[in-house]
């Protein structure tokens, strides 16, 4: 009985992105080409190694094949050291002008029909954002559905970043897992069935070791959401000896810190299923945690780096909580945000991550706290050598698709990562997360050519990034926007990013058209 109220749990998250319309055939972006050249670029090549450049760089099809110093900073290029174009090719001019690997969104569920973000709008707002790899961790519209878009999206059928498939446990022939054996049985299915891994929320002990230990020997990769129902007999260093590969969140991390206590301080008349609770209690976890640099603390810090475990924070998805009202007025919700996604934001007891029925000045205190603590373990975790990764989990709580993973950046040069390990975390880290760093994460030879041209350079500031730019004043007084994607360039084809978000803007514009809609506040002007 209990795994079945788990599962239902699992399916309320499940249902909010049931089968939503698949993206169309692509008309945007051009290529592969037999021959493109990038030239006169500084380089960010998502290792760790500092910017240089001038820089040529040669791919052919989908591959990069040569990386050129053409020249030195300052002086001019010299033509002799250029790579000469083949007949066919097709070369980019960009001197001056920012390289970095695509992005790797480690937590990106692609829309939901309660949201009113389809497949479309989804992918081209993560393209223009640079944005070439997503996990999708629940696969909410069905593991068939993602994976046929996953298809679509390695032959370049679609405009699509590339896609891994991470099944929930529980989903589909298994649900209901009573026992071990059902578990591996489970886990052996959903392999045959072609995902890249699982996301789980939690389950008994027994199963949760099975299921773990049966996806590990099959060689798939796992993510957890350790879900407070089960994680006082569950925490994060259970979940990593066992063999999960990753957490998302932080949920079972402090629950494995704890000292003095061995459950949550939960109040007499807190219910999980009132999201109001559950959000406003989550906000006081890390004090009841170990401190920081502890005994404790160090402990389990060096356990989990000594399992290759790797933490995918998402301080993006909670930021609402810390600063309600910034989150609602985030400029980009006006162009970009769909009618029905708006709608989904606001406060509801019935919508998932709409948790706003009295949230005030004291809450987001709580969380301010709740923030400096679990920074304070991520960024030591990557100090000590530990793997931290970037992802957004957007569709829900005012984060929006693309814009929040920018913001997932700034976050991270926040908790105190140098902004080459935040790119790095957004590449590098997330390319080896998910078993793919022979092929993307970094500009080096011999990669699929996954690249994001910016005529900024976004290390001075990651809102180069965003698809609104960041605002600067000019020698004439004058406001303007500077930095916005040039080119997301997945597999070999090149994507003109301002091109992506027309699409997005045009498809908002229909759909306010159609109802007569516009942003309002709750309360104030409707």
């Amino acid at each position: 009985m209990r795994i079945l109220i788990i599962t239902t749990f699992c399916f309320f998250f499940i249902s909010l992105n049931a089968q939503v319309d698949k993206a169309p055939d692509r008309v945007r972006g051009e290529g592969p080409f037999n021959q493109l050249i990038i030239r006169g670029v500084t380089l960010v090549d998502g290792t760790g190694s500092p910017p240089f450049g001038p820089v040529d760089i040669v791919i052919e099809n989908n591959r990069i094949k040569r990386i050129a110093v053409v020249g030195n900073p300052g002086v001019p290029i010299n033509p002799k050291r250029r790579p000469e174009l083949k007949e066919g090719g097709k070369e980019i001019e960009a001197t001056g002008k920012f390289v970095l690997p695509g992005f790797v969104d480690m937590h990106g569920h692609i829309g939901g029909r309660s949201q009113g973000a389809n497949a479309e709008y989804v992918f081209k707002l993560w393209l223009a954002h640079g944005i070439t790899t997503i996990r999708d961790p629940s696969c909410g519209n069905g593991l068939d559905w993602v994976l046929d878009q996953k298809r679509r999206s390695e032959a370049n059928e679609i405009a699509a970043p590339r896609i891994y498939a991470y099944t929930v446990f529980g989903q589909g022939k298994y649900e209901g897992i009573n026992t071990p054996e059902e578990a591996v049985n489970w886990v052996r299915e959903n392999e045959k069935r072609g995902a890249d891994g699982i996301k789980f929320f939690g389950a008994p002990p027994a199963i949760m070791d099975a299921a773990l230990r049966e996806n590990k020997r099959l060689g798939l990769r796992s993510a957890c959401h350790h879900a407070q129902l089960d994680v006082a007999r569950w925490n994060v260093v259970q979940s990593a000896e066992a063999g999960l590969t990753s957490m998302e969140h932080w949920y079972g991390l402090p629950e494995a810190l704890f000292e003095g206590r061995t459950i949550q301080d939960y109040p007499a008349d807190y219910n999980y299923f009132n999201e109001q609770d559950r959000f406003r209690e989550a906000g006081r976890l890390w004090k009841q945690a170990a401190e920081p640099y502890s005994d404790h603390w160090n402990m389990v810090m060096d356990s989990l780096i000594a399992m290759d475990f790797t933490l995918d924070p998402t301080f993006n998805i909670y930021e609402a909580n810390r600063d309600l009202h910034r989150a609602r007025r985030q400029e980009w919700h006006e162009e970009y945000t769909m009618p029905n996604l708006w709608r989904f934001y606001q406060p509801s007891r019935v919508s998932h991550g709409s948790y706003w029925h009295d949230w005030g000045t004291e809450e987001e205190l709580m969380w301010k706290e709740n923030y400096r603590l679990w920074m304070t373990f991520v960024n030591e975790y990557k100090n000590r050598g530990g793997r931290v990764t970037t992802g957004s989990d957007s569709g829900f709580i005012y984060q929006l698709y693309g814009f929040a993973y920018v913001r997932e950046l700034e976050l991270l040069r926040e908790a105190g990562f140098h902004p080459l390990e935040v790119i790095r975390s957004a590449t590098l880290f997330g390319a080896e997360a998910l078993g793919a760093d022979s092929e993307i994460g970094s500009v080096e030879v011999g990669k699929l050519a996954d690249l994001v041209i910016i005529d900024e350079n976004p290390l001075r500031n990651f809102k180069y990034l965003y698809g609104t730019g960041a605002v600067k004043l000019n020698e004439d007084n004058e406001i303007y926007r500077a930095g916005i994607v040039d080119y997301t360039i997945k597999d070999g084809v090149v994507y003109d990013a301002e091109k992506l978000l027309e699409d997005v803007r045009k498809m908002v514009e229909f759909e306010k058209s159609e109802e007569g809609f516009e942003i309002k506040q709750p309360g104030i002007n409707e």
